[in-house]
């Protein structure tokens, strides 16, 4: 983002803040949404993913109250009061951003770590209920604003990927893995393996595309109230992994694994083995696109994010819910059609939401053209990779006298 466009948008957030909290805000904030790359759905059972943060953004102002109130406020919506001595959880809010709130507070003081009041006013540039994470973007925001104002930023951004995801299962009451807020609290392209959770190996990629574009296209469906479709993927996983007395598919062999498909489908049915076979294949595919990213072959790169998409369509079978609207797979057999040197897929935990394209330079305009046609001007986003996490940007009046 330009620093210029960047201080105009502090500058109209600091106004909301004041006819708010009737105060100047003292500091800023952003975090990102993210876009999983490859490894859809394969984070939930220890596998393996490729997630980059982009320049989608949460941007906060904020300002530490001692009223012991975690105030938050984004212009149009009413204010999200949490008192941090009541931290339980409450059943009425599951589902709902201000459960989230309350989750990443109760997590952090139950660590150990320290919270406190915090007045803060946003704005946000990430689509709501369409899988770029703007659940996760949000609970990474709260978790770095404790972590800048009572804990000295010492608490690593792993750690404040796990508090989020707490919050998204225990107090939202959506079952994740922590590849959303893993891309988003590290930041950059990322190659995480997750064989061992609670310390997963870690490879940051720097990586600039000199020969695709990026696009996402949110199809106006919300994923949000899909957690049932969503967990089932999680469930069938499960079941399969129990059927050789693991709990997770990481640790089945893959070979016995094939060798009892017949076993598997007479105890579960056809789209069970398929979601595990999706699992399997989808390890390898992740491993082949980071070699060919960190190779600099962007060709064989997107070729595998295709072939990850040719398999969650066919095989995980997150495209399509018939309580929603068809527009996802529409659009993806519309981009099939549209992209001759490129490839697409669906993003995030599917069903209902975004779709993600590569395309040649050379094939960019046309493919945009023709998905907003489809969806609409404000639905069609071109995207770039974005180095940072969620993080402290500075003091607000520091920021705003700096040149541009």
């Amino acid at each position: 983002m330009k620093k210029s466009v960047f201080k105009y948008k502090l500058r109209i957030l600091n106004d909301n803040f004041k006819k708010n909290y009737g105060e100047n805000a003292e500091d800023v904030f952003t975090s990102p949404g993210r876009i999983e790359l490859i490894g859809n759905h394969t984070d939930h059972n220890n596998g393996m993913v490729l997630v980059s943060s982009i320049d989608m953004m949460i941007t906060a102002v904020c300002k530490k109250n001692e009223e012991n109130l975690f105030v938050y406020q984004t212009n149009g919506f009413p204010k999200m009061v949490v008192n941090i001595l009541d931290l339980e959880k409450k059943e009425n809010e599951l589902g709902s951003s201000i459960g989230m709130i309350r989750g990443v507070l109760f997590r952090m003081k139950e660590l150990g770590y320290k919270i406190g009041g915090v007045n803060v006013s946003t704005c946000t540039t990430i689509f709501k209920g369409a899988g770029v994470s703007s659940s996760a973007a949000f609970e990474l925001l709260i978790c770095q604003i404790m972590n800048h104002y009572f804990n000295d930023d010492k608490i690593d951004a792993y750690e404040l990927a796990k508090i989020a995801q707490f919050s998204e299962t225990e107090y939202f009451g959506k079952p994740c893995g922590l590849l959303d807020q893993s891309g988003i609290a590290l930041g950059g392209i990322n190659f995480i393996d997750f064989k061992n959770p609670s310390s997963p190996i870690i490879i940051n990629v720097k990586v600039e595309l000199s020969k695709y574009d990026v696009t996402i296209v949110n199809t106006k469906g919300n994923h949000s109230k899909l957690t049932k479709e969503y967990a089932k993927i999680k469930e069938d996983m499960f079941k399969v992994a129990s059927f050789f007395n693991k709990k997770f598919l990481r640790e089945v062999d893959e070979d016995e694994f094939f060798a009892k498909k017949e076993e598997i489908i007479k105890e579960f049915g056809e789209d069970v083995y398929l979601r595990g076979k999706h699992y399997f294949e989808e390890n390898r595919r992740v491993i082949e696109a980071f070699e060919a990213i960190n190779n600099k072959d962007e060709d064989t790169f997107v070729r595998k994010l295709g072939e990850s998409g040719e398999s969650s369509f066919y095989q995980l079978k997150n495209c399509y819910v018939k309580s929603e609207e068809e527009n996802l797979p529409k659009a993806i057999l519309a981009s099939k059609k549209i992209i001759k040197n490129g490839s697409c897929r669906v993003h995030g935990g599917g069903f209902a939401g975004t779709i993600l394209a590569f395309t040649r330079k050379d094939e960019t305009q046309k493919y945009r053209l023709e998905m907003i046609k489809m969806f609409g001007k404000n639905n069609v986003r071109g995207v770039i990779f974005n180095s940072d996490g969620t993080k402290y940007c500075g003091n607000l009046t520091s920021i705003l006298k700096k040149s541009n």
